[in-house]
């Protein structure tokens, strides 16, 4: 004779969704991912007019796609620079047109103290950009450069000030598509690794910028992650990583938000497409979201760190007819990962109907 069954307690059905989550695959630190959002062509090298058999890396595009600003490294930079890695700019009449010869920014931007990963504003008018010059706050610090207008020289540069820069390492800054955030690496203390990603932001243009916020442990690991870039709709955001699980010595990754009051979703790796066994970082994406530019170390470039490009073929698929949400993407962030399970874990505590026993 077969026993009744004993409805069960909260905690035994809490304990019943662990072990289900154990046994799922969905491990209490690590993602379950659906699909990655974004689908890439090839990545193609920039070729010998932007690259050279020195360090080119740190790419910034215009959002007219006309202009890339990039940098060098002190230990390999270009020959005719200032010294301790430069920014330099490379132009072309068309998206679909060749780029035309590299021209140094030369100074006030470049000095003899290292000036690197510029990053330009959706205008054009201004430059961020990191530096180890005099009057700094630490190692490394967040500088700005303003012009009045595109035909102007690049006015002299200014620290973001205490409040955004630390006694750390401050560098690798990417301005949002309206002029109010910055999101940048830093090595300050509070973070969760050796380097993490940060964000300052402003109520205006004219403003301020307020006390960084660290971006927290879904997109910062123990690891090191730097290099962020925040896609036009502030809605996605790539960056770099060496953190266990990639392909190569730093790989791309990726982290998504419903809307830009909410957090960001767990990172994801972005695969082979990208990703290689080498060393892959610095993402710049075009302002139409078409276009991933990055550096690597991978074959078939010019020198060391080269400059590539990779179209993207298809934006965020998830939710839609075509692409509907995973099964368990309970809470429909187009992820299946802990958050799911705490959903799942609410609802199932909450439910007294009898199928819920």
């Amino acid at each position: 004779m077969i026993a009744k069954s004993k409805k069960s307690s909260p905690v035994q059905r809490a304990a019943a969704v662990l072990i289900f989550a154990v046994l799922a695959g969905v491990g209490l630190t690590d993602a379950y991912p659906a699909p990655p959002p974004l689908e890439f062509g090839t990545p193609t090298n920039l070729g010998p007019t932007v690259n050279t058999s020195y360090t080119d890396c740190a790419p910034s595009i215009s959002s007219d796609g006309l202009t890339l600003y990039f940098s060098d490294a002190p230990s390999n930079s270009h020959p005719g620079g200032y010294g301790g890695g430069d920014i330099w700019v490379a132009t072309r009449s068309g998206p679909s047109e060749a780029w035309d010869s590299l021209v140094n920014l030369g100074p006030p931007v470049n000095t003899s103290y290292g000036d690197a990963a510029p990053s330009i504003s959706s205008d054009g008018l201004s430059l961020f950009f990191s530096s180890g010059r005099p009057g700094g706050h630490g190692g490394l610090d967040l500088w700005v450069s303003r012009r009045p207008s595109l035909d102007d020289d690049w006015g002299t540069p200014e620290n973001l000030g205490p409040t955004v820069n630390s006694d750390q390492f401050d560098s690798f800054p990417c301005i949002s598509q309206d002029g109010l955030s910055l999101y940048f690496y830093s090595e300050r203390p509070g973070g969760f690794g050796r380097g993490d990603l940060w964000v300052t932001r402003r109520t205006g243009l004219s403003q301020a910028w307020g006390p960084p916020g660290n971006l927290g442990p879904n997109v910062n690991s123990p690891a090191d992650d730097g290099w962020p870039c925040l896609f036009a709709n502030g809605l996605a955001l790539m960056f770099n990583s060496n953190r266990a699980g990639g392909y190569g010595s730093y790989d791309l990754y990726m982290s998504t938000r419903p809307t830009t009051e909410e957090q960001w979703g767990q990172s994801f790796n972005l695969g082979a497409a990208v990703n290689s066994s080498s060393n892959d970082g610095a993402p710049s994406i075009s302002s139409d979201g078409r276009s991933l530019f990055f550096h690597s170390e991978r074959p078939g470039g010019e020198g060391d760190l080269d400059l590539w490009q990779a179209p993207i073929l298809a934006a965020p698929t998830c939710g839609d007819a075509e692409h509907p949400y995973p099964a368990v993407d309970l809470n429909k962030d187009c992820r299946v990962d802990l958050a799911d399970l705490a959903v799942l874990l609410a609802h199932w505590l909450e439910c007294t109907a009898p199928e819920c026993e």
